[in-house]
């Protein structure tokens, strides 16, 4: 991906492109092309100080100056009320993003290129600079901007901030807090001159358009200098460790080889290799084990949002010791048979405020066997997977239990949102699903067949038969109770005689998952139903248009945005069960088909985060990116779909995946 000095010379096009470097942790650096702020929780090193949450901006921006003579140019660009200034995204020639987030610049008779690159496993940034062409010596001068927060928040100037700093043989190293993490800058070969102060009223326009407080006042010590000629290299180290006698040239020589190591398996297809390497964003450290974080910038890890996307980000990626930790480690928090929803920030105990997470605990399970054959792991699960089906037997939070009427899974208790359409503001549960959702007794059904069939592939047959005649009745029931004759679809969820018609995109699972649950003459009707109202080249709305609380654009203050939420809000990781559903209605004649809605997926990786897929879009044309720039599950989703069936010809691979599915109607 590389653009052109005609579209980054535009600031609000520019602005609209962002980066993303993660670490590992649950830190990253991250910004717009622009060089202008537009998020609270952009900054060069947001560190990860207890992995993989709490995360504080502890370095904000490295504001670069050339100095040619008597001559200055402003690289920086910052966005204050009523003004941009400087205005460095003028000076861009091009930028590209490849393994790594590349600047390249073009300032008076000076051609410089920068590179952005996030450490795995700690939190340092490195920045380097490369002198393509300078006819004389120029100096370079590096502004630190900074106040140490949390990343939710905003900094205001103050008189505590810390205004002491040493700065030792090219290495600044300040405190801004007590509480703040220690920060080190290295500058090789540079001088500091002295100029502390505070730069005020940084604007961020994404918070201002999502009605949050969008201003910020930055602290600075002073500036670095350093004189480069052409063909020089300076390699700035930005980290919450020493970087005394590290080379910042080396650290991220390792760093792209570990790159590399990522995208071989896809070398074959660029778009594969830059969706491999968005996956590896999300798989970080909690503990001893890895973890997925949900969605960047402010998402932790989620147990719905893991379980979902562990199978495209870990197991389509060969990745398999990190999903078995994940689903070791959420397999350890199962309480009362149930996932927790959400590990906290601050290391509170987890929520267990879901009903649809634990389900998908099945999916990713059933799918680690298909692509391991791991079976001594699969009986170390068993345990877990068989407590959890007798708890929703029996009964657990939230009124979640099986209906002995009919077998089917009922949840919900007043003022609580339990599924994926979880928006919530104050006392208004914006999309309330009471009841028995289609997509949950979809998972419900698929639990109980998973736990049968792996019964079965573990010699334990005579164990199987209670829960493949349990997974039947839910079958039976399920197309008598959803199926809405008026419309030729599946209702969206039932609460006693109440039998919701909205025209949503959940009952995609009920032909998605590995064991549909409907024949395939009403599977072809409903996928017809949601391909015409619901389907976008970037995902599925999640709400047919022609509703009365239909939403075409997400935006505004949190009662504006969280009430469109799901009312029409494209969802990006919808993608993929749409594609299994085409497949199993299509059959191998349906792969040319679902290759090319890919490929116009694909026209998304170039917008928002660059190499990355968004978390929702607006829910019409040009379906702006909104949300989080980088989604687990949309990244996840897509790459799946796209190894599991092989969709773009991958011939250097030798492993065949097996069919996922083992029940046929």
């Amino acid at each position: 991906m590389d653009y052109e000095k005609k579209i980054l010379t535009d600031f609000k096009g520019s602005r609209s492109l962002e980066w993303l470097e993660t670490n590992g942790l649950g830190g990253y650096a991250s910004g717009t092309v622009s060089g202008a702020h537009s998020r609270r929780y952009h900054g060069l090193l947001v560190a990860a100080t207890h992995p993989p949450v709490g995360r504080m901006n502890v370095m904000s921006k490295l504001d670069e100056t050339i100095v040619i003579g008597e001559e200055r140019y402003e690289l920086g660009t910052n966005q204050y009320p009523g003004a941009v200034h400087p205005q460095g995204f003028q000076f861009l020639k091009k930028f590209q993003r490849d393994l790594f987030p590349e600047f390249y610049f073009e300032a008076g008779s000076v051609e410089i290129k920068k590179t952005i690159a996030a450490l795995h496993g700690e939190n340092t940034t490195l920045i380097l600079y490369e002198v393509v062409k300078a006819p004389a010596t120029f100096d370079l001068e590096l502004l630190p901007l900074y106040a140490c927060r949390d990343f939710h928040s905003l900094a205001r100037a103050n008189s505590f901030i810390g205004q002491q700093y040493i700065f030792d043989d090219g290495i600044l190293r300040y405190l801004n807090y007590q509480g703040c993490p220690e920060v080190f800058v290295s500058a090789p070969h540079s001088h500091f001159v002295e100029s502390k102060g505070w730069y005020y009223n940084f604007e961020y326009a994404v918070e201002q358009y999502r009605g949050l407080d969008y201003q910020e006042d930055l602290y600075t010590h002073g500036k670095f200098v350093v004189a480069l000629k052409e063909g020089d290299k300076l390699g700035i180290i930005i980290s919450t460790i020493d970087p005394a006698n590290r080379d910042a040239f080396q650290l991220f020589e390792t760093e792209r080889r570990r790159r590399i190591d990522i995208t071989r398996k896809f070398s074959w297809n660029e778009n594969l290799k830059r969706l491999s390497l968005a996956a590896d964003q999300f798989i970080v450290k909690r503990g001893e084990y890895s973890t997925i974080i949900a969605g960047y910038h402010w998402f932790a890890d989620w147990g719905r949002d893991t379980m979902i996307s562990l199978p495209g980000l870990c197991l389509a990626t060969g990745r398999f010791e990190e999903a078995k930790q994940i689903l070791t480690q959420f397999a350890e928090s199962v309480s009362e048979g149930m996932l927790p929803n959400r590990f906290p920030d601050y290391g509170e105990n987890p929520e267990y405020n879901t009903i649809d997470a634990t389900l998908w605990f099945f999916n990713a399970v059933y799918r680690y066997y298909k692509y391991t054959d791991d079976k001594k792991f699969i009986e170390q699960l068993l345990p877990v997977l068989k407590e959890i089906i007798d708890w929703h037997y029996k009964g657990t939070r939230f009124g979640i239990k099986v209906d002995p009427a009919d077998e089917l899974l009922f949840g919900g208790a007043d003022g609580v949102q339990l599924t994926w359409m979880d928006a919530k503001v104050g006392d208004w549960v914006v999309t309330p699903r009471k009841g028995k959702p289609v997509e949950v007794n979809a998972l419900w059904y698929n639990a109980l067949s998973t736990l049968g069939s792996l019964l079965v592939e573990l010699d334990r047959a005579g164990e199987s038969e209670l829960y493949r005649t349990r997974a039947g009745k839910v079958l039976e029931s399920f197309n008598a109770l959803f199926w809405n004759e008026n419309s030729n679809s599946l209702y969206d969820y039932v609460d006693g005689t109440l039998k919701n018609d909205d025209l949503r995109p959940n009952q995609i699972y009920a032909i998605s998952l590995p064991f549909p649950l409907l024949t395939k003459d009403r599977a072809k009707t409903i996928f017809e139903t949601i391909t015409t109202n619901l389907l976008t080249p970037k995902g599925l709305r999640s709400l047919a248009s022609t509703h009365k609380d239909y939403r075409p654009v997400y935006g505004g203050g949190v009662w504006s945005r969280d009430g469109g939420y799901h009312q029409g809000t494209v969802w990006s990781f919808l993608i993929g069960p749409y594609i299994d559903a085409l497949l199993y209605i299509a059959g191998k004649e349906g792969k040319k088909e679902a290759a090319a809605i890919l490929n116009k997926f694909f026209t998304h990786l170039n917008e928002g985060g660059v190499g990355t897929v968004s978390e929702i879009l607006d829910a019409e044309f040009p379906h702006a990116p909104r949300g989080c720039i980088a989604q687990a599950w949309g990244v996840g989703e897509v790459l799946r779909v796209a190894v599991e069936y092989d969709l773009f010809a991958n011939q250097g691979n030798s492993k065949k995946i097996p069919a996922l599915a083992n029940f046929s109607l």
